[in-house]
């Protein structure tokens, strides 16, 4: 039951767009850790972020 409340208020938090890209940005975010290319690879997913926003 908590863990669907936190889901709730972390939704509300992120109103609109931002739920839609949310997967977007966690996916670019770890993407970006990996040393050298991954600037490169999360090219796309932060495109895909911004065309939704």
């Amino acid at each position: 039951m908590k863990s669907l409340l936190f889901v709730f208020v972390f939704a509300a938090a992120l109103n609109g767009c931002g739920v839609v890209a949310a997967p977007c940005r966690i996916a670019s975010a770890g993407l970006k850790i990996v040393p050298v290319v991954g600037d490169v690879a999360a090219a796309p997913t932060d495109a895909c972020a911004a065309v939704i926003d």
